[in-house]
C-alpha cells in the first residue's frame, strides 16, 4: 500500500535529491511499480489485492518492530506477524467479526507471549505491540475489505487515488510555494501551501472517482477526497513523530526514493480506515 511529503555511500554518486529532500528519481520509479502491481491486481482478481495488502502489512510490522527494537523496545514479532494476517485475511470472508475477532485473540496472545520477559518494560513492550497491531495490521484490514463488494475494484482505486492525488498535489504546491511550516516541530518540510494543494487535488480527484468509478454523487466525492488528505496528513505527521521520539530518520531501507515500505504505509493506513467508512456510507 504513500505518504505526503515529505543510496549509497557517500562518496558514490547518487541521483540528484529533489527540492523537498528525496531522491525524486528513485521514488517515482518505485512508486509507479508499485501503482502498476496494484492496478493489475484490481482489474484481473481483485482479491490478489488482499494478498499484496498482507504482504505489505507483514514488512510494514517487522520494519517498525525493528525500529522500536533498537530503542530498546521489544514488540512481540511473531504474534504480531502471524496475528496480523488473521486479521487482514479473515476481514475477507467474516469483514469486521473476523477482523474484530483476531485482534482481540492475538492481544491475549502478546500479553501471555511477553510472560517469558519479566516484568521489567511488561506495559511498554505490550503497549508497543498492541499499538504495532492495531496501526498497522487492523487498519490495513479495511483497505481489504474495501474489495469485498461487487464495486469493490472501484473502491479500492478510489481510495489509492484519494492518497496518491494527496501525495502528489502536496508535493507540487509545497516545493513550490510552501512558505509557512505546518508542524515545524513534527515535519518541518510541510507547508500550508502544500496542504492545500493536497486539498484542492484530493477533492477534485475524489469528486472524479467516485461519481465515474462508483455512481456517487460529486459532492460525496469531493468530501471522500479531502477526508483522505487529512487522514493522509496526520498519518504521515503521526510516523514523524514515532520517528523522531525513536530517533531514526526512516523506518527501513527496502524501497530506494522512499525508505522502508512503512514509510509509504504512513499516510495509506489510515486513509485506509476512513475510505472504507466514507464508502460504506455514500455507495451502497
Amino acid at each position: 500500500m504513500g505518504a505526503q511529503v515529505a543510496g549509497g555511500p557517500a562518496d558514490v554518486p547518487t541521483s540528484k535529491p529533489s527540492r523537498a529532500g528525496r531522491d525524486l528519481r528513485a521514488a517515482i520509479l518505485v512508486g509507479a511499480g508499485l501503482g502498476a502491481m496494484i492496478i493489475v491486481s484490481l482489474l484481473t482478481v481483485k482479491e490478489t489485492f488482499i494478498g499484496i495488502v498482507a504482504a505489505a502489512a507483514a514488512v510494514s510490522t517487522w520494519e517498525i518492530a525493528n525500529a522500536f527494537k533498537k530503542a530498546g523496545i521489544n514488540v512481540a514479532l511473531w504474534p504480531a506477524l502471524i496475528g496480523g494476517q488473521a486479521i487482514i485475511w479473515l476481514s475477507w470472508p467474516l469483514e469486521r467479526s473476523g477482523m474484530m475477532t483476531a485482534f482481540v485473540v492475538t492481544v491475549l496472545v502478546c500479553m501471555i507471549w511477553r510472560f517469558r520477559g519479566g516484568s521489567d518494560g511488561y506495559l511498554r513492550d505490550l503497549s508497543a505491540s498492541v499499538f504495532t497491531i492495531a496501526y498497522i495490521s487492523l487498519f490495513a484490514a479495511f483497505a481489504a475489505m474495501l474489495v469485498v463488494p461487487d464495486d469493490g475494484a472501484g473502491r479500492a482505486f478510489a481510495f489509492i487515488i484519494g492518497v496518491v492525488l494527496s501525495d502528489v498535489g502536496g508535493y507540487a504546491a509545497g516545493v513550490f510555494l510552501g512558505k509557512h511550516p505546518m508542524a515545524p516541530t513534527i515535519s518541518p518540510k510541510k507547508s500550508w501551501e502544500g496542504f492545500a494543494g493536497s486539498l484542492t487535488a484530493g477533492a477534485v480527484g475524489g469528486a472524479i472517482t467516485v461519481t465515474t468509478l462508483l455512481d456517487g454523487q460529486w459532492w460525496q466525492g469531493a468530501l471522500f477526497g479531502a477526508v483522505l488528505v487529512v487522514t493522509a496528513t496526520a498519518g504521515d505527521l503521526v510516523e514523524s513523530l514515532i520517528k523522531r521520539d525513536l530517533g531514526i530518520k526512516d523506518m527501513g531501507t527496502l524501497l530506494p526514493g522512499h525508505g522502508g515500505l512503512m514509510d509509504r504505509m504512513d499516510s495509506l493506513l489510515p486513509s485506509a480506515v476512513a475510505s472504507w467508512l466514507l464508502l460504506h456510507l455514500f455507495v451502497q
